[in-house]
């Protein structure tokens, strides 16, 4: 299995797991907010991750006049348009991500929106797994010849089949996921894990929305290459996404923990090491 090559790293079962922390919507249209999402994270994570979408194209003019109260207006389109940053945002967050040294990229749930992100030269695209199906979008990610992440949440085999015949091997990674928010522990069967690496031999990763931390270690236990857990400034926060992200705090030690169970595992050659011949002289009676 080859890797895949993000900007200057390397993701794949003999590299450190690439972390991601995904802002999405939870800025609820606030810029202020994305940055503060940025530099929650920039000093551990490899990288932070949006998303955007022509909302009259991915939408329905039914589905947008839809009745839905929020702090953005009275129906679902108010909402869905106050939640999306435009081509003056991005450039202010590419600006800013610089400045702290950290990647983005986003998941473009359309054609135009891969357009405009484009322009910034991200290093790679995610693909949402509610988009895993909508081949003609896949085909229009690989023209940007850009690395490419499809999360499998609420996919069957033969869809991802489909749609990895469609993209191609190459410069893909997949990420198990479970597609509920927040998703149920008996739900996130992470023994799918190496079994999407032996069927696709790919780079497999893992998208998590649960509660909690310990799920997604075992995830990287499983060989997850890449880890994407939502983050958000505050749990209590107005928002479909923000009851299953992390706070930063919560992402500082889910990090440092992936990096603990990175050291611990190993190469797996079973050894001596020099730190245990002390106690073996002083409590082993037959050698």
């Amino acid at each position: 299995m080859q890797s895949v090559r993000i900007a200057e790293r390397e993701i794949g079962p003999d590299h450190p797991t690439f972390v991601v922390a995904e802002i999405g919507i939870n800025h609820n249209g606030s810029l202020e907010t994305a940055k503060q999402l940025i530099a929650a994270v920039a000093a551990g994570c490899n990288a932070v991750k949006f998303q955007t979408r022509s909302i009259e194209v991915v939408y329905s003019a039914e589905e947008l006049a839809r009745s839905r109260d929020s702090p953005f207006g009275v129906t679902n389109g108010d909402l869905k348009r106050r939640l999306e940053f435009g081509a003056d945002q991005y450039a202010e967050i590419d600006r800013y991500c610089a400045g702290k040294n950290i990647i983005w990229f986003a998941s473009c749930w359309d054609e135009a929106s891969v357009d405009l992100i484009e322009q910034f030269k991200p290093p790679c695209y995610k693909i949402a797994s509610a988009s895993l199906t909508d081949h003609n979008l896949l085909r229009h990610h690989r023209k940007t010849e850009r690395p490419l992440i499809i999360s499998t949440g609420m996919s069957t085999l033969e869809q991802i089949d489909h749609s990895v015949e469609v993209s191609g091997r190459h410069d893909l990674i997949l990420l198990h996921a479970t597609s509920t928010y927040p998703s149920a522990i008996a739900e996130l069967n992470l023994r799918a894990i190496p079994r999407l690496r032996e069927r696709y031999k790919v780079p497999i990763g893992y998208s998590g929305h649960e509660v909690g931390l310990y799920t997604t270690l075992a995830a990287v236990v499983f060989g997850a290459c890449v880890v994407e857990r939502h983050i958000t400034l505050d749990r209590a926060m107005w928002g479909s996404d923000q009851a299953a992200s992390v706070e930063p705090q919560g992402f500082a030690r889910l990090v440092k923990a992936i990096r603990a169970v990175e050291t611990a595992l190993g190469d797996g050659v079973k050894k001596v090491y020099p730190s245990e011949v002390a106690i073996m002289q002083k409590l082993r009676r037959v050698g």
